[in-house]
């Protein structure tokens, strides 16, 4: 006699297959915006390779001497013009031949990078610290306030970036980093607090700072606490393709003779001094603006992948 026996379905069976409420929960969970973009940042080529070079600049910048043993300032006029590139001595001091004065080409690329990236950090940080406050001030308080912060933007946003900094720049008789830096900080913060002033109009109306609000909070709290964290994307955007252009404008200054000068080694003053060379040394201007283009290029790289991923239109 066959048996009839039937086997009860398992619970899976009938209800579907069992779940974890933990992972379950966490699955369901709505990453930020944050966690967006540094998912989709992982994954863009652009801010692979920009980040790869940047480190690599950065590590040049800190740590010259791991990459050259020469002195960029040392000059030996029997080496006068010397171009041949010794190719079995990769990083020696004649790798990419010597300047009009004997000095080492491949020693002043190297050690020009610290002063180039130093100018750009160090604008890009005092604009967003100086421009961000300005732009929070006015966006927060409106009315009078804005009224006047935003006149006074306006007057600086009027004035030509470079030509001004040229004639801030003229009234220093000696140009050391600090005194560059100041002068590109002095006029290049109005399109941080612009961009500031318009991300805290919009985020200041949101039902969270309105509860904040009304739980008591104080102003420097839901400024701070609620707002700030909110309104960073965009001006973390504006200041990462700022920071390219803040190397492009020093290296431009210096090339005039009125940004960084002797004996701060940069490559705005080797490619001045390579323009007028050109004929007879063609390598002296070359190196420099080369290593110049990846770096301005590197950084423009970077904040167009944060932008991309930052702004949730593009996603």
């Amino acid at each position: 006699m066959p048996d009839v026996t039937k086997t009860a379905p398992a619970p899976e069976d009938v209800h579907g297959p069992v779940t974890d409420p933990t992972s379950v929960a966490q699955a369901a969970k709505a990453r930020s915006l944050w966690g967006d973009a540094w998912a989709d940042l992982r994954r863009n080529p652009y801010f692979l390779v920009s980040s790869v070079l940047i480190v690599i600049l950065l590590v040049i910048a800190v740590f010259p001497g791991w990459f050259t043993g020469a002195s960029a300032t040392h000059a030996d006029l029997g080496k006068h013009f010397l171009k041949k590139p010794e190719l079995s001595k990769i990083g020696s001091e004649g790798w990419l031949g010597y300047d009009g004065q004997g000095r080492s080409v491949y020693a002043r690329v190297i050690y020009g990078t610290r002063a180039s990236i130093t100018v750009g950090v160090c604008v890009t940080v005092l604009v967003t610290l100086f421009g961000g406050l300005i732009g929070m001030l006015s966006g927060f308080f409106g009315g009078w306030v804005d009224a006047i912060l935003s006149g006074f933007t306006n007057i600086f946003l009027g004035l030509p970036f470079l030509l001004g900094a040229m004639v801030v720049l003229q009234s220093f008789s000696e140009r050391k980093v600090w005194v560059v830096v100041l002068a590109l900080a002095f006029l290049g913060w109005t399109q941080i607090a612009r961009v500031m002033r318009g991300a805290v109009i919009t985020v200041k109306e949101a039902d969270y700072v309105q509860a904040a609000r009304a739980l008591g909070a104080g102003t420097g709290r839901i400024m701070f606490r609620h707002i700030l964290p909110n309104v960073m994307a965009p001006v973390i955007v504006v200041a990462t393709i700022s920071l390219g252009v803040y190397i492009s404008a020093e290296a431009t200054l210096s090339y005039l003779g009125l940004g960084l000068a002797d004996p701060t080694i940069s490559w705005g003053i080797d490619i001045s001094t390579g323009s007028s060379q050109i004929r007879v040394a063609q390598h002296i201007l070359i190196y420099p603006s080369i290593m110049l283009s990846i770096t301005v290029l590197a950084f423009i790289m970077l904040g167009e992948a944060v932008r991309n991923a930052l702004d949730p239109k593009s996603r």
